[in-house]
């Protein structure tokens, strides 16, 4: 069960569903237009397994101009994760995220530091990207260094080379972000790759339709999109999770539900700060 909810960990990261100051105006003008420096948004995470549905952490994701900690780096994209005091009892867990974009909003590192109590790790991703591979001279491509190390030792020192838009479970979330919702057409698909450990997990969102979502007396219109994750995580690739996005500029996920082996969790919007554009998919 403990290497389980291991995993368990590593989607809460993904799906999750993932801090202040401008720098200058150029650097302002390269984030996503869904997106502002200052920007807060807060979850609540529900676990489900049999009929028993628990509510199991929160997470604040926030976006920042970077502090000049990654050479070229101008956005942050951060978010903290904890389970509640309830889950602490058998499975505690601390998530730290953070993730490094340039100015055409590719990721150029990120950091995990996870703390399950008993057994602490931090994972570095660095990547380098090229816009030309070898084989076609207008697709984009990455190498990755990809680290992980505990206070005793390192587990993964590798190198891994990707064709296509990447990132790791955080950067999936910007990368959803950054969709144009006024261009969409039912089938769709966003193709994407996320770089974990010694993996190159294969995953798609795929829109489906308008929706309305409602949870704890709240209603919110939606744009639908459901996931192909390519993981033995997941019960099954198709439709691996759902996600529905808020309809309006901001575009923020309002709810996730992922299906795993051991059940499902789910993730809600819970309040915001500091959006870049008033929060209009609410039906008041």
């Amino acid at each position: 069960m403990k290497y389980r909810l291991g995993k368990l960990s590593r989607m809460s990261a993904g799906l999750m569903f993932v801090v202040l100051s401008l720098f200058c105006c150029d650097c302002l003008a390269q984030i996503p237009a869904s997106m502002k420096y200052g920007e807060n948004v807060s979850y609540d995470a529900y676990f489900k397994w049999g009929l028993v549905l628990s509510r199991a952490g929160e997470a604040v994701i926030s976006c920042s101009a970077d502090d000049y900690s990654v050479k070229d780096a101008v956005t942050c994209y951060q978010m903290l994760f904890k389970t509640t005091k309830f889950f602490d009892n058998f499975f505690k867990m601390r998530d730290t995220l953070v993730c490094h974009f340039d100015s055409s909003n590719r990721l150029l590192y990120s950091k995990k530091a996870s703390d399950e109590g008993d057994y602490y790790s931090i994972d570095e991703v660095t990547f380098k990207h090229s816009e030309k591979s070898v084989n076609q001279s207008d697709s984009k491509s990455a190498e990755i260094h990809s680290l992980r190390y505990t206070p005793k030792r390192v587990r993964i020192d590798t190198v891994l080379r990707v064709e296509g838009d990447v990132a790791d479970f955080l950067g999936a979330m910007y990368f959803l972000r950054r969709i144009d919702r006024n261009r969409l057409s039912s089938g769709a698909t966003y193709p994407l790759t996320i770089a974990i450990g010694r993996a190159l997990i294969k995953m798609k969102f795929c829109y489906q339709n308008q929706a309305i979502v409602e949870h704890g007396g709240r209603k919110f219109n939606t744009r639908y999109f459901t996931l192909d994750i390519y993981d033995d995580t997941f019960a099954s690739p198709t439709a691996s999770a759902e996600v529905w996005v808020g309809d309006d500029d901001n575009f923020i996920p309002v709810k996730i539900r992922s299906k795993l082996r051991i059940g499902y969790a789910e993730i809600y919007f819970k309040s915001s700060s500091n959006l870049a554009h008033p929060l209009d998919c609410e039906v008041k």
